[in-house]
């Protein structure tokens, strides 16, 4: 039988693209910000129903760069989760900021916000949590820490594009956020990133990050770097968006075919939709949790059949070899993240997975 691999890259028709991308053997204008990165950008604003994005060559520099665009002082200490990729980590670090790890909870696996506050010191200088799988974080809860102490909050959104709370959108929360348009996510530029974000003073300052700090022709006003989205990377963003509803109504139909199938079942535990959240069904965690088989063996027993899952997050980004030493990355302070980690996975998932295909995989992981 053929391979299923954890994810596959929602892409349009063939001629849709070309279509799309055929004016730029027109124009022969590549990148610098042109016409299809201007659209994207603009459909963006709409879609997500939030007053600017700024888009990125990927996520990740879109964190870096609204990091450093915010200007916190050298050594500033940032809560954050270790239950994440790699990626928010790095990107608090290479700002020259200090992670202090906040354990999350055990029903949504995002940060636990009753422990924020006693991480709180005086070189805390932000807060950067993360949607995790499509659940949203308790953004009320820590809207609220972080105006009592003031603090800048900046979410990474790389999984929540699409989410909505009681008709806000995720693009909303906080001073900005982050969102991925990586291949593997539920909307796609190939390669790609955005930030998100109300105040009009970050604007210039995002574009100055992402474009060596040219302002003209004759004017470099900022120590920049470059991070500009092309607009062949654009142009497969327009035709995604078409879509992306679309997209994720499959996905759902995939979701509610896995729960059909693994719901009730002794050992295994599964999310639960949060209230008054519009999903984007981004991932399907699963937590193996007393189960005949544990979750190692579960892994390989899908690999052996051509199924690749994936544990996600495993390791935890505070029980990693580069940050092996830092002051901060101490496992022992976040034991459910911890407990977590080490049972999780993530099953395939994807807008074209057919419910024959939940099947074949709940089959295996049942018998």
């Amino acid at each position: 039988m053929s391979q299923i691999n954890v994810t596959r890259s929602s892409m349009p028709l063939y001629e849709e693209y070309c279509e799309e991308i055929k004016d730029l053997w027109e124009s022969h204008f590549l990148t610098n910000m042109g016409v299809k990165h201007k659209q994207l950008q603009a459909e963006l604003e709409s879609y997500l129903d939030t007053s600017h994005v700024t888009l990125y060559t990927n996520g990740h520099l879109a964190l870096e760069n609204v990091i450093a665009a915010l200007g916190f002082p050298e050594g500033g200490e940032v809560i954050t989760t270790p239950f994440t990729f790699v990626s928010t980590t790095h990107a608090i670090v290479r700002n020259g900021l200090v992670p202090v790890f906040c354990d999350i909870n055990d029903v949504d696996y995002t940060m636990d916000v009753t422990k924020i506050e006693e991480l709180i010191t005086e070189k805390t200088v932000a807060i950067i949590p993360v949607h995790v799988y499509g659940n949203l974080c308790d953004v009320d809860a820590i809207e609220a820490i972080a105006k009592q102490h003031n603090l800048k909050v900046i979410y990474d959104a790389a999984h929540a594009f699409g989410v909505s709370r009681k008709g806000v959108n995720a693009a909303n929360f906080g001073d900005a956020s982050m969102f991925s348009f990586h291949a593997t996510k539920v909307f796609n530029t190939v390669e790609g990133g955005a930030v998100t974000f109300s105040d009009d003073g970050l604007v210039q300052k995002l574009n100055d990050l992402k474009n060596f700090g040219i302002r003209n022709a004759e004017s470099i006003a900022y120590i920049g770097g470059n991070a500009k989205m092309s607009e062949f990377h654009a142009a497969m963003g327009i035709c995604n968006l078409r879509h992306v509803d679309e997209e994720i109504q499959k996905r759902k139909t995939a979701v509610e075919q896995y729960r059909k199938r693994l719901s009730g079942i002794p050992g295994i535990r599964l999310c639960s939709d949060q209230a008054d959240v519009k999903h984007n069904y981004a991932y399907f965690p699963v937590v193996f949790d007393g189960y005949k088989y544990d979750r190692n063996a579960v892994f390989a027993k899908l690999g052996e059949h051509g199924i690749i899952a994936r544990k996600y997050f495993y390791p935890l980004t505070n029980n990693i070899e580069c940050y092996e030493g830092y002051p901060t990355a101490k496992v022992e302070s976040t034991p459910t993240a911890y407990y977590i980690s080490e049972r999780v996975l993530t099953l395939p998932l994807y807008a074209d997975l057919s419910k024959e295909d939940v099947d074949r995989i709940c089959d295996i992981i049942l018998n």
